[in-house]
């Protein structure tokens, strides 16, 4: 069985109320992370949902030959999809349910439970006159105001409206400390309950990533030819997280997380802006501690740090600045471990795409926007809805650079091909490996692509070289110094060199991939487990205090593996891997620089894919507008609405489901392509294990989870997804 990893980096976009629709779909990628998990280890799935995306793995596994495994490792996120972003983290690195921020969402984020005690109405006359005032924040103008609004729902949201704008003014609406506590309290309920396995493999990190305003900045020094240097204040702030293999199976303290996630979501003008006084209060009021405080502030806050003025830090809403923060998680896949075969995908969710707040005119031209309409559209519109381009340009160019990183590869092919065939064409043993021939061959390998370099191999090796000595464990950078000032290249190379090793596994891998692809009869499959196996240690030796110690009794090892694993191999397909293998300097000398640092752990195209509702259409067409509830009021619809909000968190759920199976599917070769009508049945499938599981909390609307089941009962057309080509963006 092939193995192959499916790995999600995965962008929240901030989005006001949208954020209940955002955690439905986050809470889809958690219940197919456990299904990845338990199918791998070979477990009962532990949910219903989660049984059927098992069920899916293992028909890819049964008909193509594919054991793929799906992880979600990389997840970056802004505002109130901040707060998402770091619950599912804390909820992979522990194994722990998502179900607290189901109940925060649904019954806590509520402008009657977010509002300040302080900021209500002292008296039911307060500010009558500014009910009015309702229209302009609902973006109407002409019509009646809750034209929109659905019948069992009017009265609800007219009350809670009024009592919104008729609370005090010149100062947020909403309480920080409440909001706070009601953080506090989810990560508690979620401590709570019992931890489970986590949700990746040992060896791979978590890398969580929010994105947090520095409302006073802090002076950042720019170098210029004149005059020397400048000072600029900067105000984007990125707090990074990380469960690290080996460490203990917690992302942090809810503490931290805490403020990050309040820090994060600090919406203008709702909230109050964020200090670390405020959790200091919060805390207090209970008698809490708080451990690691000011190791934590100083890490988040470095530069505050260094002038003594963290507790001074003012923070809002992240999504000011950077809404879509694709940046930090482009820059977490260097040097990302792969132990098999990898799919990267980066995975946003947009839950309105192409509806703006702009209002257009009969005439087809803009409406001017009034006050209200021009204060809303500053604070949440303008930031949300920037174009990715910049985002999508970066990771199409990495990918241009793979590609042409491969087609120097195929067009070295022949030559380097023709090399190795002269240097083992009349060996009498090459379908005959040993360890000891394998070493032999691959030091003659070395020697041969050395000389055939040229003048190119001197700079090579001075590439290498800075490699290594960047890559030196601190402790030991003096003695590999020493080394390369005193040793001949190939000899430096030898002791110190583990990136070359792990290049070359990795090279491959890739090969006997593509060899899979071209002959479907061939068998590789011992060849592949074992170079995994040992590119394993690799890794492992990489991290280690002192690699450089065990080196050479692990290439041994690696070489004796190999050895056996292709000497296991029908005598037809010795050959091919071998010559890969023994191939690679070749390869290696023409391709390190066109790495830029970037390594060659993940080194394959990206590819981009979307999750919202204008590509989830499987149940109900029109997009965000035919669905979604927290749309209205310039996106704080949900806000007003116990209904609407259970309305957006199953329809997340919903389209989440739908293009996650869309985009497991799509990361089959095109030779091992899944039955259309198999994928439109696993869809329905999820679909009622969905409306199953959630019935019982949902009970608003009931209306809405009968018509769904009728639908699907009356055999109303599931899509069968995507092709392949035509799930990605980029």
């Amino acid at each position: 069985m092939r193995e192959k990893e499916l790995r999600l980096a995965l962008i929240c976009y901030g989005g006001i109320s949208l954020a209940v629709y955002m955690h439905g779909i986050t809470k889809e990628i958690w219940h197919l992370a456990r299904a990845s998990r338990a199918f791998h280890k070979r477990e009962p799935a532990p949910s219903p949902t989660a049984i059927i995306y098992a069920r899916l793995l293992e028909t890819i596994g049964k008909t193509t030959g594919i054991e793929l495994r799906v992880l979600a490792d990389i997840i970056a996120g802004a505002s109130a999809g901040g707060i998402n972003g770091i619950f599912l983290a804390q909820a992979i690195a522990t194994g722990q349910s998502l179900d607290s921020l189901t109940d925060l969402w649904l019954e806590s984020a509520d402008v009657d439970s977010l509002l300040d005690p302080r900021a209500k109405a002292s008296h039911r006359f307060s500010k009558f006159w500014a009910t009015p005032l309702v229209w302009a924040f609902a973006g109407r103008q002409g019509a009646t105001w809750d034209d929109d609004l659905d019948e069992e729902t009017r009265d609800e949201i007219h009350g809670k409206l009024t009592r919104f704008v008729r609370a005090r003014w010149f100062e947020p609406p909403f309480g920080g400390e409440t909001f706070t506590r009601l953080l506090l309290d989810a990560f508690d309920v979620m401590e709570d309950q019992a931890a489970g396995p986590r949700l990746l493999p040992d060896e791979q990190p978590l890398d969580l990533f929010v994105t947090v305003t520095d409302f006073h900045g802090h002076p950042e020094t720019l170098r210029l030819n004149s005059p020397p240097q400048i000072i600029e204040n900067e105000h984007r702030l990125t707090f990074a997280f990380r469960d690290a293999p080996g460490e203990p199976t917690r992302l942090d303290s809810i503490e931290n997380l805490t403020f990050a996630a309040r820090a994060t979501a600090s919406f203008p003008g709702a909230f109050p802006p964020f200090t670390a006084a405020e959790l200091d209060r919060v805390l207090a009021s209970d008698k809490r501690p708080w451990p690691g405080r000011d190791a934590f502030l100083t890490r988040v806050l470095p530069h505050r740090a260094e002038t003594e003025l963290v507790d001074k830090a003012v923070l809002i809403d992240g999504s000011v600045l950077a809404n879509a923060p694709f940046e930090p998680a482009i820059e977490a896949l260097k040097l990302r471990p792969a132990r098999r075969e990898v799919d990267r995908r980066f995975v946003y969710i947009d839950p309105k795409p192409g509806i703006r707040s702009v209002k257009i005119n009969r005439g087809g031209e803009a409406d001017i926007p009034g006050f209200f309409t021009t204060i809303f559209g500053a604070l949440s519109d303008i930031p949300r809805e920037q174009p990715i381009r910049d985002n999508l340009e970066a990771l199409e160019q990495r990918s241009a650079r793979i590609r042409r990183m491969r087609l120097i590869v195929e067009k070295l092919r022949p030559d380097v091909e023709a090399s190795v065939a002269g240097l083992f064409g009349r060996t009498l043993f090459i379908d005959r490996p040993t360890p000891a021939r394998l070493a032999g061959w691959r030091q003659r390998a070395e020697e041969r692509a050395a000389r055939d370099a040229g003048h190119t191999y001197v700079s090579y090796c001075q590439l290498k070289m800075a490699n290594i000595v960047d890559a030196a464990p601190a402790l030991l950078r003096t003695a590999v110094v020493g080394d390369m000032a005193t040793l001949a290249p190939q000899d430096f190379f030898a002791r110190h060199d583990i990136a070359y090793r792990i290049r070359r596994l990795r090279f491959l891998g890739r090969s006997l991939a593509a060899l899979e692809n071209e002959r479907p009869d061939a068998n590789f499959e011992q060849v592949s487990v074992t170079l995994y196996r040992q590119l394993a240690d690799y890794l492992d030796l990489e991290a280690a205090p002192n690699p450089n110690a065990e080196l050479l009794a692990l290439d041994g090892a690696t070489d004796a593996a190999l050895a056996e694993a292709i000497a296991g191999c029908p005598k037809g397909d010795r050959r091919a891997p071998l010559l890969a293998y023994l191939g690679f300097p070749f390869y290696d000398v023409a391709t390190l620089a066109l790495l830029q640092g970037e390594g060659f752990d993940e080194f394959d195209e990206i590819k981009v894919d979307r999750i919202s509702p204008d590509e989830a259409q499987s149940i109900r067409t029109g997009g965000a507008a035919a669905t979604l509830k927290g749309i209205q009021f310039n996106s704080f619809g949900a806000f007003f609405s116990r209904t609407y909000r259970e309305n957006d968190y199953l329809w997340g759920r919903l389209h989440g489901a739908e293009r996650l199976v869309d985009i497991v599917v799509s990361t089959l070769p095109a030779s091992a392509r899944i039955d259309r009508a198999l994928i439109a049945s696993v869809k329905q499938d999820l679909f009622h294990a969905i409306l199953d599981e959630e019935a019982p909390r949902l009970t608003h609307i009931a209306p809405l989870i009968a018509t769904l089941r009728d639908e699907l009962a009356g055999g109303k057309t599931v899509s069968t997804g995507v092709d392949r080509d035509e799930t990605t963006e980029g």
